[in-house]
């Protein structure tokens, strides 16, 4: 697991990193401030981050997680279902910890519960909001002209991710339509996956990106948009890998927006 940590608040990236236990791509902790929407929320009584679990889909079970966290000092804000399945659930939990606890207290609190695994500990502005989608696609309508710096600029908000492109193959050369402010700079170059049939989660080892896009154990997923060769690429730096429930969120929305400019 990694987790970079922050050294004072308010910092536009964390620069200090370190280990704990084995790395593995399915847990990871990322605990940078990243300013505006991805940063860590701050307020007088605590600072807030967001905590994914996976855990039995059983009666009682968020409610162990949720006390054991309350027992290790932090508030819960929210709980966001991300996922359900035969046998498990994965759920988003807003909490907040007081000023000076190290976010390594909520992964042990977490997992004290019988059979319940973190997948991840992030900075969080400390609200879940589940309107972004519709808000999103509002304001695209209300100015299509600039649809693609609005749907690159929203869609790391609505995926809690660090940044989003919209890119497009033509031949053997692939380039960015549109960015969101946080997006890597990278010289254009081919992007063979392209076009895809389906949204997908980007294995670097696989289709190959530039580097860039995979630095700091960047999860990445994207989805066909628009014309036959276009995407839209997702950045989650620190993970988690993006999960079946959200890549079908993703392709829904790059469809709904696609529809919208074609109308």
């Amino acid at each position: 697991m990694v987790i970079a940590c922050l050294s004072a608040p308010g910092l536009t990236q964390s620069s200090v990193e370190r280990r704990v236990g084995p790395p593995e791509r399915h847990r990871h902790a990322v605990l940078s401030a990243m300013g505006d929407e991805g940063s860590v929320g701050e307020r007088a009584c605590g600072v807030s981050f967001l905590i994914r679990v996976v855990l039995p889909d059983k009666p009682g079970s968020l409610g162990a997680v949720a006390t054991a966290l309350g027992n290790a000092g932090a508030d819960i804000l929210g709980v966001t279902v991300v996922e359900r399945s035969p046998g498990h659930a994965v759920d988003d939990l807003a909490v907040e910890l007081p000023q000076g606890r190290p976010p390594d207290v909520l992964i042990t609190a977490a997992e004290s519960v019988p059979g319940v695994q973190v997948e991840s500990v992030r900075p969080h502005s400390g609200l879940l909001e589940t309107h972004r989608e519709l808000e999103l696609i509002e304001e695209i309508t209300g100015d299509p002209g600039h649809a693609l710096e609005l749907l690159a600029a929203g869609v790391p908000r609505i995926f809690r991710a660090g940044w989003a492109l919209v890119v497009v193959r033509e031949g053997a050369r692939s380039y960015r339509l549109a960015e969101s402010p946080a997006a890597p700079d990278t010289i254009a170059g081919d992007l063979p996956w392209l076009p895809l049939s389906k949204a997908i989660v980007v294995d670097p080892e696989v289709n190959w990106v530039p580097e860039p896009w995979s630095s700091l154990d960047t999860e990445l997923a994207a989805a066909p948009f628009g014309a036959a060769a276009q995407a839209l690429v997702v950045g989650r730096p620190g993970g988690p890998v993006f999960r079946p429930s959200e890549l079908a969120r993703l392709a829904h929305l790059a469809g709904i927006v696609t529809t919208v400019l074609a109308s």
